[in-house]
């Protein structure tokens, strides 16, 4: 499994050999790396399903934090993964016809194959740090897939709404993923599992869990993070089909599934979900009502869907998890494939605004045809896969004792608004008389068709062979959510029950709202939402006061002058040290005060003669060897207390430290007044606390001796394996190799620089 999800990042390494020799054929050879994982992954469909084995694989990485590159393969996360490659494959054969035109085809199959390997990893992980990874790598490859198009500044600024939502809900996740490590001990998530009672009745159990969700809530739009999503379909087609219809969107409902046995069964965890999915269900299907939008109609009505599975995790109930698994796989086929047959008829007439589009059935019949089957689905009619899924959804919320009236009309009103979208999108464009369009409409040829048939036919077969095929894989898939095996069939035809009278009522006031859709459009036009109540102005309002504040900050801390920099860096080094230095309370100094030799006496007031010299010099060349004198007094001290191989390195970095200043600045100007008299005392006052400061810490620093045995590890091994005798040189050459390495490149860099600047004056002054 670890070459499975790595995989991808090293197919992508072939890529632009691929698109630069057969750029017409990238899409049919890109679409073989889906193909493969989806085989790959069916070869587990007998141990995983058949047996009810969970298979684990560990790969050490980082063993000293405990994080290792551990996949977790059971029903849960084999479903998804086939989610993501079949629907990847489709999406792949799609683009190589539909961008075949752009010029970063190649770099689209980049972004698009390591997103597909990162949600790959994210469903198999099982080290809570690695999958953690992978949900980044997520957030990080659809910020470039949304903002593709990135000549448009609408897509720029919905590829960094999409980052910073999923990314600030990404930094809540962590959080919460480390306090549940700090508390069960474990970074292993199907351990996990048996440790509901311990990790439920812990103090921090609250936050750890809120944390948890914020970040699913973000990655699957639910409210108030819902709006990033429509506003996302400024991706090419391709992109909003996988990963805000089959994959992306649905990261947070599998963390919170999986979550669900370690953090699940309490009243916080259970109505947090619960109400928040119901909330996003309702209030997403309204918000569709005035769209015009194919991708967005779409986007809106997905977002019912991911608030209807997570409502159903809330619930929690054998039927409820069912219905979650039901309805996951039919939204997955249905969702994806109207998600393309809108990119084609996009592609075909120039045009996804659903008031010039009527009667293309006649020039467009295969892309009619399977729009209207997967609509047929979405609708859930029999005996597609969404007729299915919307019975079980509809049994589940009826069973649930405790809001089940107020879960079954919220779920019917979302639904008419669903069928109203569905009718809007999958047949308004096909019926009625054909009006002109941008583009000649045309049928599409047949790489852009054959996958979506495959998604549209997919679920009539799984509605008609549902208890066959999808049965046994239900059954297995619900061990990861509820830590049980519930063996309850899955059935076309349940007769005439209640559900299908609710369902046939969804039906038939959805067709009616979309018949009767413009002279409803004439009292609702004038309605909108008071700007104060909207999640996304409150997200504007906060994105724009924070651009304020950073150029207000770069007004005062950034401004150009490097003395501004050093006093801000002095003083907050005061204020934060001087702080906790305080706060130690009074501190026992006798054992090292004691007083100076003759030699020392000189020592030191050579160096304070030579600190009032820098300070008062008027020449830059007298302020160096001023300086200088400060560096040689230091190496005298060392050698005075029994250290002259430091104070070898010493004189060595002094001497060198003079002749490199003296040849880089004695060409520069003389110094010039322009700091007034307040302004030097403030400079004086500052860095006198700053120097007090320093020697405070050092003289509690040698009252207080840390206890380190890097002394005496460097001291038996310098020699030993070093073969060196003296041991400073030693640790910079060869126990910090790698930090004196990366200091000799700044210097390097440095000297290159001046080198550089010198020319350029040399220049200018012969010109």
């Amino acid at each position: 499994m670890l070459f499975a999800a790595l995989s991808g990042f090293i197919f992508v390494l072939l890529i632009p050999i691929i698109n630069k020799y057969a750029k017409n054929s990238v899409g049919w050879i890109a679409s073989i790396f889906p193909l493969a994982l989806t085989v790959y992954f069916i070869s587990f469909y007998t141990n995983v399903i058949d047996k009810g084995n969970s298979i684990l694989e560990s790969t050490s990485w980082v063993p000293s934090l405990g994080i290792n590159l551990s996949f977790y393969l059971d029903g849960l996360s084999l479903t998804f993964s086939l989610i993501i490659t079949v629907v990847g494959f489709v999406v792949f054969l799609y683009a190589g016809s539909y961008m075949k035109n752009y010029d970063s085809l190649g770099k689209f199959y980049i972004y698009i194959i390591l997103f597909m390997s990162s949600m790959i990893g994210l469903v198999l992980s099982d080290n809570i740090i690695t999958m953690f990874v992978f949900w980044e790598l997520t957030s990080i490859t659809s910020y470039l897939l949304i903002g593709f198009n990135h000549e448009k500044e609408t897509a720029r600024n919905s590829a960094l709404q999409a980052l910073l939502i999923t990314g600030g809900g990404g930094l809540a996740l962590l959080a919460g993923l480390i306090i549940l490590s700090g508390i069960s001990g474990s970074m292993s998530i199907s351990s996990l599992a048996s440790m509901n009672d311990i990790l439920t009745e812990h103090r921090l159990y609250a936050p750890a869990a809120l944390l948890i969700l914020i970040g699913a809530f973000t990655k699957s739009a639910q409210f108030p993070f819902h709006f990033w999503l429509p506003n996302a379909m400024e991706a090419p087609t391709p992109v909003s089909a996988y990963l805000h219809s089959a994959t992306m969107v649905k990261a947070g409902i599998y963390l919170i599934a999986r979550m669900n046995p370690s953090l699940g069964g309490t009243e916080l965890w259970n109505y947090t979900i619960m109400f928040v999915g119901a909330v996003t269900m309702l209030f997403t299907a309204v918000l569709s009502f005035k769209q015009t939008d194919l991708k967005k109609l779409l986007a809106y009505s997905t977002l019912s869907v991911l608030g209807t599975l997570t409502m159903l995790i809330g619930i929690g109930s054998d039927l409820a998890i069912k219905a979650f698994m039901i309805y996951l796989i039919a939204h997955a086929l249905y969702k994806a494939t109207l998600f393309l047959t809108a990119g084609m008829i996009d592609h075909s007439t120039g045009t996804r605004n659903i008031e010039e589009l009527q009667g293309l059935r006649k020039v467009m019949p295969i892309t009619a045809a399977i729009a209207i089957l997967a609509s047929l689905s979405k609708m859930g009619i029999i005996p597609l896969i969404g007729f299915v899924g919307k019975e079980t959804v509809y049994a589940a919320t009826i069973e649930y004792t405790n809001f089940g009236f107020l879960f079954i009309t919220l779920a019917i009103a979302a639904n008419i608004f669903v069928v109203y979208i569905t009718m809007t999108v999958g047949f308004k464009p096909f019926f009625g008389k054909f009006r002109k369009t941008p583009k000649t409409p045309h049928e599409l040829p047949f790489r852009m068709w054959f996958g979506p048939m495959l998604l549209a036919f997919g679920g009539l077969t799984l509605g008609i062979f549902s208890s066959f095929i999808i049965g046994k894989l239900i059954n297995n898939t619900e061990l990861g959510i509820i830590t049980a095996k519930l063996n309850i069939p899955v059935k076309l035809w349940h007769g005439f029950t209640l559900e299908l009278m609710l369902s046939f009522i969804t039906v038939l006031l959805g067709i009616l709202l979309f018949w009767k859709r413009n002279q409803l459009l004439k009292y609702v036009d004038n309605i909108s939402f008071i700007d104060e109540i909207t999640p996304s102005y409150h997200y504007q309002k906060l994105f724009n006061g924070t651009l304020k504040l950073a150029k207000l900050q770069s007004r005062i801390l950034q401004n150009g002058f490097l003395r501004y920099y050093i006093m801000v860096i002095i003083i907050s080094t005061i204020i934060l040290g001087g702080t906790t230095l305080f706060s130690l309370g009074e501190m026992d100094y006798t054992g090292i005060i004691e007083m100076p030799g003759f030699e020392e006496i000189i020592i030191a007031i050579v160096m304070m003669t030579a600190t009032y010299m820098t300070v008062r010099a008027k020449t830059r060349l007298a302020a160096i060897v001023a300086v200088g004198v400060i560096g040689y007094s230091i190496a005298l001290i060392y050698i005075m207390y029994g250290a002259p191989d430091l104070a070898m390195t010493q004189f060595a970095i002094e001497t060198l430290t003079v002749i490199l200043f003296v040849l880089v600045i004695y060409r520069l100007p003389g110094y010039l007044p322009f700091s007034s008299t307040a302004r030097r005392i403030r400079d004086f006052i500052i860095a006198g606390a700053g120097g007090l400061l320093m020697s405070l810490i050092s003289i509690i620093i040698l009252s207080n001796p840390l206890s380190s045995e890097l002394k005496n590890y460097f001291a038996k091994n310098s020699y030993a394996i070093a073969k060196g005798k003296n041991i400073v040189n030693v640790i910079l050459v060869d126990f910090r190799a790698l930090d004196t390495m990366g200091e000799i490149t700044v210097l390097a860099v440095a000297a290159i620089g001046v080198f550089a600047l010198l020319k350029l004056r040399k220049g200018a002054d012969e010109k």
